[in-house]
């Protein structure tokens, strides 16, 4: 009791720490960038691009260059009016000093240096300036550049002259610190397809990635003319478009001319269908992707179902005996980026995935359905080819519902609600557990064996499953390989999903180290990202990593596991003597006995596992449908472009 009334006593006004300036930013870097993992360090660059972005969509810029020095420092340069310079009228200070040093600096709290903006709550730059080791701000303004220094959030030049210029912008150099991120190591490909997507959001900017790392550096350069209309049409890309569909339908509106002022907006939105089986819907407030959706998205899609089934039943398209067209069925294979602009946009989290401004779905939802009721009437032809795919739809959704009952019916009936060829572990706690999907009796077999019986489970599978990409749901819920796998995880699938049920929270794909095992291991990856994406998003899903080689040297009776053709050449090399050693190659992981089967692959001690994340969901999204769908050009051109990099083949 004596020591609790001792602490007490000690709390008091001393005990409360006050940060100054940025020492809050380095102290807690999740609450402002969400990560200190490589997504945090990629949002250091969107935070700064999203600066220049605001210059543009205010009309002062048309041009952003970024540029990746080879010792990762990054470069952001753009021709916007360029950072104030003059003293700022409260702080006594350069303007540029209070946006890079003061938190809530910035021009983004009232309309007037920009009417909408993005960025990070108005933080970004100097958050990004808190995070660097180095960063040298340079503005050309008023005929003159302007450069200043800092380190960690702290001054180190104070802003002077140097030099003369006949144009404007503002130039951030920085160097990230490896006292806060795990890697300072930028990722090509995540710039490219960020700025990429920056570019389709702003119509006629031209953003210009440059990486300095390489040999020959790395140059990408990308502007669009049609703005969201290209970026519908890059998203479908190789797929199958309907007839006459071709050119994507385009819808733009703003707010009334007396609306108020905190009321204000512009909605556009781009929208063209396929002949897949998917929804591929992006939806943005300010150029921000709301990854959840939000106001914005219920208006543009309670619109879209409400116009083609007014129209349906208006044209006799749909008949008295005929049910409504669901959302469901109206989205089957619709590709659309809505895109929002507003004066104060009201997130919902922290990290910005859900707008929050109620009357943005009612504006979204008058402009949409005046664009979407136009369009309909004034193209007859494109509009029955629109309800022709919705009734589809509507039919396999009847289809699915029917077989997804099936499917519950059947499990009802089995032993226990599971499949026959499941062998389950003992433990129930599903934090504990591990379901291990293998191909065939054989590895099956092995893997029963050499599994930890108490918490490890086994799922054979017979065959390849279907490739859930090219057929309707009720198509593959009706497939016994499918259903198996849906009963043994326990979530179901579809509108009755939930993941609160899944039995196992590691689900391992463990498949031969072979072509058949990689293509079994992609339909599988396949069927999880259109049916169990939750799981993918959560880290249930792991590939595991059984051994290419077993390197023995001659006249003993154990050799060295080896995982890749990297290490084996690199161990082979340590032999005078070829003979001296013999190499086994692992086709199957039938040819290991369960012992070996347990100690490479299965025992959490030595096994390698792959998690399986979804890191961005486009690039994702692309990837299933050019490698999985319909058309066999894109897969053709993927091979062509990639062959060079295999290195033998197992026939």
């Amino acid at each position: 009791m004596a020591s609790k009334k001792k602490e007490a006593e000690d709390y008091g006004s001393g005990s409360i720490k006050i940060l100054e300036g940025l020492e809050a930013v380095r102290k807690r870097p999740g609450m402002y960038i969400g990560t200190t993992s490589a997504a945090g360090l990629h949002h250091l660059v969107w935070e700064i691009v999203d600066n220049s972005v605001d210059e543009a969509m205010a009309g002062f810029c048309n041009r952003i260059k970024v540029t990746v020095h080879p010792d990762n420092s990054v470069t952001v340069e753009d021709n916007g009016r360029g950072i104030p310079v003059d003293k700022h009228p409260v702080k006594k200070i350069p303007t540029l000093e209070v946006v890079l040093t003061i938190l809530h600096a910035g021009g983004k709290f009232d309309n007037n240096a920009y009417k909408v903006s993005g960025g990070l709550h108005g933080v970004g730059v100097s958050v990004v300036n808190a995070l660097s080791k180095r960063l040298i701000a340079q503005v050309k303004r008023d005929g003159k550049i302007y450069e200043m220094q800092f380190s960690r959030g702290k001054t180190t030049e104070k802003m002077h002259e140097v030099g003369k210029s006949k144009t404007t912008g503002t130039t951030i150099t920085f160097w990230p610190d490896e006292e806060i991120f795990e890697t300072t190591v930028f990722n090509y490909d995540t710039l490219h397809d960020h700025l990429q997507e920056t570019a389709f959001l702003n119509k006629n900017l031209k953003i210009t990635l440059t990486d300095e790392r390489e040999l020959t550096p790395r140059t990408d350069e990308f502007c669009y003319s049609g703005g969201i209309i290209d970026f519908v049409k890059y998203l479908n890309e190789g797929k199958e478009i309907l007839p006459g569909l071709s050119k994507p339908i385009y819808i733009e509106g703003t707010s009334a001319a007396d609306a108020p002022d905190e009321q204000r907006g512009e909605v556009e939105v781009a929208l063209q269908w396929n002949s897949s089986y998917t929804e591929r819907t992006m939806s943005f407030a300010n150029d921000i992707y709301t990854e959840e959706g939000g106001m914005h998205l219920e208006g543009f899609r309670s619109a879209l179902t409400k116009v083609i089934n007014d129209y349906g039943r208006s044209h006799n398209i749909l008949k008295e005996k005929d049910s409504n067209l669901t959302g469901d069925d109206v989205r089957e294979g619709l590709t659309a980026v809505l895109s929002v602009k507003l004066p104060d946009p009201q997130f919902e989290g922290q990290t910005k995935a859900k707008l929050g401004n109620s009357y943005m779905r009612t504006l979204a939802n008058r402009i949409v359905s005046a664009g979407m009721s136009e369009y309909l009437e004034e193209h007859p032809n494109q509009a029955k080819e629109i309800l022709k795919k919705a009734s589809q739809a509507a039919k396999g959704r009847l289809a699915a519902q029917k077989a997804r009952q099936a499917t519950r019916r059947k499990g009802l009936l089995e032993s226990a609600a599971l499949p026959g060829k499941l062998a389950d572990c003992s433990v129930r706690d599903a934090e504990m557990t591990e379901l291990f999907i293998v191909e065939g009796d054989s590895a099956g077999g092995s893997a029963k064996m050499a599994r930890d019986r108490s918490i490890q489970a086994v799922l054979p599978l017979r065959g390849k499953i279907l490739n859930v990409e090219r057929v309707q749901e009720h198509r593959a819920l009706s497939a016994d390989t499918i259903t198996s796998l849906i009963t043994a995880i326990g979530t179901g699938v579809g509108p009755e999903f939930n993941i609160e049920k899944a039995r196992y929270h590691k689900i391992v794909i463990m498949t031969d180290a072979d072509v058949d095992g990689a293509h079994i291991r992609i339909l599988l990856l396949t069927f999880f990202y259109r049916y169990m994406r939750p799981m993918i998003e959560a880290g249930y899903i792991f590939v595991a990593q059984p051994p290419l080689y077993q390197l023995k040297p001659k006249g003993r009776k154990n050799g060295k596991y080896i995982y890749t053709d990297e290490e084996l050449a690199l161990e082979a090399s340590k032999f005078e003597d070829s003979s001296k050693y013999t190499v086994q190659r692992y086709k199957g992981l039938g040819e290991m006995d369960p012992e070996q089967l347990w100690s490479t692959t299965m025992e959490p001690k030595n096994r390698i596992l792959l998690q399986v994340t979804i890191d961005d969901a486009q690039a994702a999204e692309r990837a299933v449908s050019d490698l999985m769908g319909t058309q066999v050009e894109r897969r053709k051109d993927f091979i062509q472009t990639h062959a060079k990099d295999v290195r033998f083949l197992d026939i």
